[in-house]
């Protein structure tokens, strides 16, 4: 592209020098949102068009947020070259925002084709009412006249109704190429222009009934499709919202500042208060407290933190004041590298192709050689234009891919009603097809194979008088630990004993005053146990001590419950041949005590994000199907890196987006039910793919013959609809895949 040359390339625009920036020098980044990219089709083309331009080292499209990241040498190109690049390929965009990806977009979307659809199915009805009169022999001036008012109710509602398939088609053919949305704009336009030719010319026939409802199939098809896709939002956009907007730097001589997190840098100081997020890396300067570092461990049982260590940015400040030491900010921290597998790994499953998409790749451009062929073949026998183009029009709408467009959504919206009803939901339904591939699961541990919440085991032993003061210290605490316990004993009517001077100390546990006696509630150190450390690295799970004047009264050990119907389900899994393997952020005894439970023997311990993610992509790189089981923050990139993934209900809001499945309630079975059902759903959508074949090999060379007018096609082509949709209802009524199912 000759208007992105060197001459314009360091100059950066001032609308746009906010948004670019420079990671190395010579080079520029710029992230940008393009609202138009739909498909794996979209982003070969976008990424493709603009590494062809010599300057540009990489471009890298996420079809979730439409966010388009882009980096150029800044000698050979320039910001305004890559949207200059964009339009001519076909596509708008603009400067990215997390508002604006994701959620609103699909608001949008799905608001204008049901607005499509309502038009589209109003003017139909009105059509076929006025129809009627004419089928019934009307004479010709009333003819004319329903002919002429059938004209004003369907032309506005064909250009409104087929605009999203107007658009889809202009850009394919902008960018050279055949998309499904072409023959189905070419039959509706010809449909409904030879109409109204034929109604000013006073002819007996028109077809403004034809083009609605052929409209009109294909929109309930696109809107089911939006449905299920629509629930499925970006993972990575959610994780954003975990960094901190700034962060409060301490400058010399104690002077405290806020500053945007873009103005953070490594060397600085910062403040973090309690409830407030890690805003960047970094090495706690002074201070105590216990750190949420669900985001990086996948366990919810808070760590105790002092000067010295580490933490890592998004993580949450729960109990006490910090002051952090900054070793890395912005692009350089945990979180942005979390972020950036989760983009990587979303673009890699989004360039997956469906089952539907190499369908179409060969339906569209057969359509079109039929239909000239067609029109050819009639002219050539002299039949005159009029009859060829009637002809041609008719094998249009016949062979318009209303079946096809309804083979997979009709299947997917019906599996949704029959796993919802088994305890999940279906977010994203191109999961269907992918979880039917499977060979491999894998689970996280703590929420997943687990329900997340500690029991405290034992408290019937404990003497009464301990547990009133353990609930008496513990009912002041927000500490997660802290406050099962009381909730615990408060359930066995333990009254909580009335303490004095109870303080809570960030980091290691409680004190009061019970009777002229000091009493502490939390870790092993706070409580004076010598062997701390080897108790905590060799305990199963975690632990709260009760020290009395100096002696240990009791200790408490947390232990969390296992889902209930976790053994029946590896065992369902493995009758079906599938690989299982456990993969946990936690300490290797209480990964190896779960894993022998439940009969696992693939097992790893005290895994990052980053290495769950990676031992995904090693097996998916080795050919591997896996079904990614996870409910945490730190499972997040796993889960998108999966071929297929499900996660609890129960699971953190970014754990639940990044899932193409949730499932509802405890009982862990419902992953078997689900692969269940997406194995019968991968069947009845070949073979609706089949019944649509079937229906083209049937009624083609009847089109193509003269048989069929644009009407009948019109009317076949809806009966071949209604019979896929009647299959894909078959699933509602398939054995194994209602909640009781006990057996593969």
């Amino acid at each position: 592209m000759g208007h992105a040359t060197a001459a314009s390339t360091h100059a950066v625009p001032d609308g746009l020098a906010p948004w670019v920036r420079e990671p190395s020098p010579g080079l520029r980044h710029m992230d940008l949102i393009v609202p138009g990219a739909h498909c794996a089709g979209c982003i070969a083309k976008i990424e493709r068009g603009l590494k062809s331009e010599r300057g540009i080292v990489d471009a890298r499209l996420n079809l979730s947020t439409k966010r388009l990241a882009v980096d150029w040498r800044e000698d050979s190109f320039s910001a305004q070259g890559v949207l200059d690049r964009l339009q001519a390929l076909g596509f708008e965009a603009r400067p990215f925002d997390a508002g604006e990806a994701g959620q609103d977009a699909d608001g949008r979307e799905g608001r204008e084709l049901l607005r499509a659809l309502a038009v589209a199915g109003f003017a139909a009805g009105n059509v076929m009412l006025l129809s009627v009169s004419v089928w019934s022999g009307a004479d010709a001036a009333t003819r004319d006249l329903f002919h002429w008012l059938s004209a004003l109710i369907a032309l506005p509602a064909v250009v409104f109704a087929g605009r999203p398939f107007f658009r889809s088609a202009a850009r394919a053919l902008r960018g050279r190429g055949l998309n499904m949305d072409v023959p189905i704009s070419l039959a509706v336009i010809l449909a409904a222009g030879m109409s109204l030719y034929e109604t000013i010319m006073r002819g007996p026939v028109t077809y403004f009934d034809a083009s609605l409802m052929l409209l009109f199939f294909l929109l309930i098809g696109r809107v089911l499709d939006h449905m299920t896709r629509a629930r499925a939002r970006s993972a990575a956009t959610r994780l954003l919202s975990l960094s901190a907007a700034g962060a409060t730097v301490v400058e010399e001589g104690g002077r405290r500042s806020f500053r945007a997190i873009r103005d953070i840098a490594p060397g600085m100081t910062v403040a973090v208060a309690p409830g407030e997020r890690i805003p960047a890396d970094g090495t706690v300067l002074s201070g105590e407290s216990d750190i949420d570092r669900s985001l990086v461990t996948g366990e919810a049982a808070p760590v105790a933190v002092r000067a010295g260590a580490r933490l890592e940015a998004g993580t949450m400040n729960l109990t006490g004041p910090l002051e952090i030491t900054v070793s890395a900010a912005g692009e350089d921290t945990f979180l942005a590298d979390i972020v950036r597998l989760m983009e990587a790994a979303e673009r890699a499953r989004a360039r997956t192709v469906l089952l539907a998409d190499r369908v179409a790749r060969i339906y569209a451009p057969a359509v079109h050689v039929i239909a000239l062929a067609t029109f050819a073949a009639w002219l050539l026998a002299g039949s005159g234009g009029h009859a060829a183009l009637m002809t041609a029009i008719a094998v249009l709408i016949i062979t318009c891919p209303c079946a096809l467009a309804l083979a997979v959504p009709t299947v997917q919206v019906a599996a949704s009603g029959v796993l919802f009803r088994g305890g999940v939901m279906l977010k994203d339904g191109g999961v269907l097809e992918r979880l039917a591939e499977i060979d491999t699961v894998i689970f996280d541990k703590t929420g997943t194979l687990t329900l997340g919440r500690p029991v405290f085991s034992g408290l019937g032993t404990v003497d009464t008088q301990v547990l009133a003061l353990a609930h008496g210290l513990a009912r002041g605490s927000a500490h997660p630990l802290a406050a099962a316990l009381a909730r615990q004993i408060a359930e066995r009517d333990v009254a909580p004993a009335s303490l004095s001077a109870v303080r809570e100390v960030p980091g290691r546990g409680l004190e009061g005053v019970f009777e002229g006696r000091t009493v502490r509630l939390g870790s092993r150190v706070w409580c004076g146990i010598e062997d701390a450390g080897e108790g905590e690295r060799d305990a199963t799970g975690p632990e709260l001590c009760l020290m009395l004047d100096g002696t240990v009264a009791a200790v408490f050990a947390a232990q969390d419950r296992v889902r209930p119907g976790a053994r029946a389900t590896m065992e369902l899994l493995k009758r079906r041949g599938l690989a299982i393997a456990l993969l946990s952020g936690d300490r290797a005894g209480a990964v190896a005590a779960l894993g022998a439970q439940l009969g696992i023997r693939d097992r790893h311990a005290a895994m990052s994000p980053q290495d769950k993610a990676a031992f995904v992509a090693r097996l998916e790189a080795e050919g591997r199907k896996v079904l990614m089981v996870g409910d945490g923050i730190n499972d997040a990139p796993a889960l998108a890196a999966a071929h297929a993934s499900m996660a609890p209900s129960s699971a953190a809001d970014i754990g639940r987006t990044a899932a193409g499945l949730v499932f509802l309630g405890e009982d862990l079975r419902a992953v078997a039910r689900a692969h269940r059902t997406a194995c019968l759903a991968r069947r009845l959508i070949i073979q609706n793919f089949a019944l649509a074949v079937l229906y083209n090999l049937i009624a083609v060379p009847v089109a193509v013959a003269g048989l069929a007018s644009p009407l009948v096609a019109a009317i076949a082509m809806s009966a071949s609809s209604i019979v896929v949709t009647a299959n894909a209802l078959r699933l509602r009524l398939a054995r194994g895949v209602g909640a009781t199912e006990t057996a593969p």
